[in-house]
């Protein structure tokens, strides 16, 4: 609006403007705005009278300088000639004779091409204003010759007051939960906010009231969200999965609820992080606040990526209940501080740790749960007492290297590094690893070292000395474990494929044959 206004009342206008952006944030309004400014009887203006004939005339579609295209529906090059031809003659009685090209992107080829010689030659009284939702499909000699302007998604608060304002225009009654719930569902478009706005206002008999517009919208009743968080706090899964069955009886959809739990989260995070984030008048406010206080800031972080990857695994469950209480069952049982199984959650087992000499186990290690993910993020920095042991037993000497490396933040060379090497000694600090005579040259590049070293002192937040010797590992390196779980997991794949009835009967019957290199492990 700024670069359009200066534009305006400077003076300086170009041929070709070119707006951009999702369907309904005002890209044809705006093309029509700056249609009445360049044609107003008062002159160019970027604050057009809307009282002239011109100005009217716009507004009501009557203006003959004024051609509206469809590209959608007008893709062939011969409308294109058409509308190009009309652009020689001057306006009838305007200042311009505005071309607004709607969905230009659709144009084919030759259309585009037949466009390009009017953009590169424009006759002074012709000015284009292009719009479109697809702007990679725009050629870039067109692009080149116009002024582009990228409209954004508007925020749902912004949405929420416009359409407030619609409504006591027009004089209806209306709840703001509801227009909070139509702001978020029409995603940063104006127009499918008021179209969702209308189609409320018809279900519920003139009236706009949240718990009809959660049912038309089909979202999730926010009360069962808190009551949910509310149990999670108290680590009461009796209740997690009361009120879980309870949503199944009234038939809401589990896919949505982790949607919608997932925001509820993000909401939460805000308040913590930017109280003044949530508005005075949100409904939910001093729910938001208080969960905001219950919840430690890493608890919420964690739960939300539970969240997010509940949604996405949820078609994989036996069932959407089954995805979404395990969901439920997967944050009381990775709960930050959860050492012992909470209230409810007796029958989650607590995580096995491998040994480093121990035989492959991949799915009670640690490196290869799907949980570990989960544990990792949530991991804080321990003191030596606190470190687990060889074999996950925490003895206050010797920490587990193998259980230590998946908590460092190395990565590349670094972690190539650690991976060959395994724990000498460990005294206050100093670390010493012994790296085997086949892996020397990881102990030349000293970089790798210092980041190894600053990951360490990081994890103990405290200075950290480390020193890496040649010698013969006692114990298998992480690099072997790993490699032996890969060939573990290798080797349960081929199997699990060797022995499956419908591959053994294509093989008897059809005379199949199964090609080994093509069978890859799914790793969760």
């Amino acid at each position: 609006m700024r670069a359009l206004s200066n534009a305006l009342t400077q003076n300086r206008l170009h041929h070709a403007y070119l707006f951009t952006g999702t369907r309904g944030v005002g890209k044809t309004t705006i093309a029509r705005i700056f249609a009445k400014s360049l044609n107003c009887l008062n002159g160019i203006t970027a604050m057009p009278c809307g009282q002239c004939s011109a100005c009217r005339e716009i507004d009501s579609g009557r203006f003959v300088d004024l051609v509206e295209l469809d590209a959608a529906s007008n893709t062939q090059v011969d409308n294109m000639r058409e509308l190009l031809e009309s652009a020689l003659y001057a306006p009838t009685s305007a200042r311009f004779k505005v071309y607004i090209i709607d969905e230009v992107h659709m144009l084919s080829k030759s259309a585009f091409n037949a466009m390009l010689k009017t953009l590169e030659e424009p006759p002074g009284h012709v000015k284009f204003i292009l719009a479109t939702t697809d702007p990679q499909k725009i050629p870039v000699t067109v692009l080149s010759r116009c002024l582009q302007f990228n409209l954004k998604q508007l925020p749902p608060a912004l949405i929420a007051g416009h359409l407030q304002y619609v409504l006591e225009q027009e004089q209806i009654s209306f709840e703001q939960g509801a227009i909070a719930l139509i702001a978020r569902a029409a995603q940063g478009s104006m127009r499918d906010a008021l179209s969702l706005m209308d189609q409320a206002i018809a279900f519920s008999a003139n009236k706009v009231e949240e718990a009809v517009v959660r049912t038309m919208l089909g979202a999730i009743d926010q009360s069962y969200l808190f009551d949910l968080l509310a149990a999670l706090r108290a680590q009461d899964g009796a209740a997690l999965l009361g009120i879980a069955d309870n949503m199944a009886s009234r038939s809401i959809a589990f896919d949505s609820a982790l949607q919608e739990l997932a925001t509820l989260l993000h909401r939460i995070a805000l308040a913590q992080t930017v109280p003044q984030a949530i508005a005075d008048d949100e409904p939910e406010r001093v729910r938001l606040l208080e969960l905001a206080q219950a919840f430690a800031p890493e608890d919420v972080q964690l739960y939300y990526q539970i969240a997010i990857h509940g949604r996405d695994e949820i078609d994989l469950a036996p069932d959407e209940y089954a995805g979404f209480t395990m969901t439920l069952l997967r944050m009381l049982a990775f709960a930050p501080g959860n050492g012992a199984p909470g209230k409810g959650a007796a029958s989650v087992a607590p995580a096995r740790v491998v040994p480093q000499s121990a035989a492959p186990q991949p799915m009670a290690s640690v490196a290869a749960s799907p949980a570990a993910s989960y544990v990792a993020a949530s991991a804080k920095p321990v003191s030596v007492a606190e470190a687990p042991a060889a074999g996950g037993v925490a003895s206050g000497s010797q920490p587990d290297w193998g259980v230590l490396l998946t908590q460092l933040n190395v990565q590349g060379m670094a972690q190539q590094l650690a991976k060959h090497c395994v724990l000498q000694s460990f005294t206050d600090g100093q670390v010493t690893l012994c790296l085997s005579q086949e892996q020397k040259h990881l102990q030349a590049n000293k970089m790798a070292t210092d980041k190894l070293q600053a990951a360490l002192g990081e994890y103990f937040a405290k200075p950290v000395k480390l020193s890496i010797v040649l010698g013969k590992p006692e114990a298998a390196t992480p690099a072997v474990i790993e490699q032996q779980n890969k060939e573990f997991r290798q080797q349960q794949a081929s199997d699990a494929i060797a022995n499956d009835s419908f591959v053994r009967e294509a093989q008897a019957e059809l005379g199949a044959s199964l090609i080994a290199e093509s069978i890859k492990p799914i790793v969760g």
